[in-house]
């Protein structure tokens, strides 16, 4: 099957551009003694993930326990949820996925960690946590290096759990800020004699800036595999390093000055992260996806470009690739024009 043969709206990676992408990454990683975990909320491919480990990454960073199950089961061992896990549902399915492989948690205050610990501790094992740190992207994290301290001596001390180190998502272009942070909450810790085995990073944008943060031991990036409109925009790859992209059709030109895809919020990102329109069509860069509906994609046509035929098919770069994998069962992998696979996006959905 070539991709003309494909019915839209559909996923296409170009696995060429793919390998180079995690190619890059893992060597930039091992030139730095950098640890690579990827995020795998990207692709949720476990046949992925295990290409990712293949080449050299020491784990996979899941954020949702449901991620991790499916990761799990199709052989995954190392796994770190980056994400508070609350609650007794959550609770018996982390004790039983600890017992299928080398699992590790996060949590951000007392109440999260003593929810860990009544779980685990009558389980025979301690479960490593690490403490989440806001180092300014403003998400969930304790707010203060000297906060951090006192969580992991809390940890450190409750039954059933150990203090596997501190953790953080970075905003983008603090990379400075994150390493004074990290620096300042490392040596709070020592003072209370407590050493972070892991202190991790993460976040695609400031991957290749990752070794600036020197106390950082391992990272983790998530859209690297694929690259995105938004990380265009940003500089960090070219417009050839994007591997994903959306297969649609121009099923009506209602309008001189517009046309309409069969790309709609069921097949694209909602996420602006500051651009103009909802993806960039290669075809016609000039075109812009001005506006969603649930099964059609609005273009907006300027003035004396080249107009679309109805049928015309055009690929999309979304402005971001994370989503776009939550929205389709199946993405089809690409060589040179020709189909060569198609992945089951097996963790697709799953949100608890």
């Amino acid at each position: 099957m070539r991709i003309d043969d494909l019915d839209t709206p559909a996923v296409v990676i170009d696995l060429d551009r793919m390998e180079a992408n995690l190619a890059r990454a893992q060597q930039y990683a091992n030139a730095h003694r950098l640890a690579l975990r990827p995020h795998i909320k990207t692709h949720k491919i476990p046949s992925l993930a295990q290409r990712q480990i293949a080449l050299g990454a020491h784990g996979i960073t899941c954020q949702k326990l449901g991620e991790a199950e499916v990761m799990a089961e199709a052989g995954l061992e190392d796994i770190l949820i980056s994400f508070n896990l609350l609650g007794a549902a959550k609770g018996e399915r982390l004790r039983a996925l600890a017992r299928r492989c080398t699992l590790s948690v996060v949590a951000d205050s007392g109440a999260v960690a003593e929810g860990l610990s009544a779980l685990f501790a009558a389980a025979g094992r301690r479960l490593p946590v690490l403490v989440e740190c806001d180092t300014g992207a403003h998400r969930c994290g304790v707010a203060e290096p000297q906060a951090a301290a006192a969580l992991a001596e809390t940890i450190a001390r409750l039954p059933g759990l150990s203090f596997a180190g501190l953790m953080t998502y970075p905003a983008h272009g603090g990379v400075a800020a994150t390493a004074a942070w990290l620096d300042e909450a490392v040596a709070c810790c020592a003072r209370r004699g407590l050493e972070p085995e892991v202190v991790s990073t993460g976040g695609t944008p400031d991957l290749y800036r990752a070794h600036e943060v020197a106390v950082a031991t391992e990272h983790r990036p998530g859209t690297y595999i694929y690259a995105d409109r938004s990380l265009l925009a940003r500089g960090y790859c070219g417009l050839e390093d994007c591997a994903l992209s959306v297969l649609a059709t121009v099923v009506s030109r209602p309008a001189p000055d517009r046309c309409i895809l069969d790309a709609g919020s069921k097949a694209l990102s909602s996420d602006l992260l500051g651009l103009d329109g909802h993806g960039l069509i290669v075809e016609h860069p000039e075109w812009t996806i001005h506006a969603l509906s649930e099964e059609h994609g609005h273009v907006r046509i300027p003035a004396g470009a080249a107009g679309p035929e109805v049928g015309e098919r055009v690929r999309i770069i979304p402005n971001h690739a994370c989503v776009v994998s939550n929205l389709f069962d199946l993405v089809h992998g690409a060589r040179a024009g020709r189909i060569e696979m198609a992945y089951a996006v097996a963790a697709r959905g799953r949100m608890q």
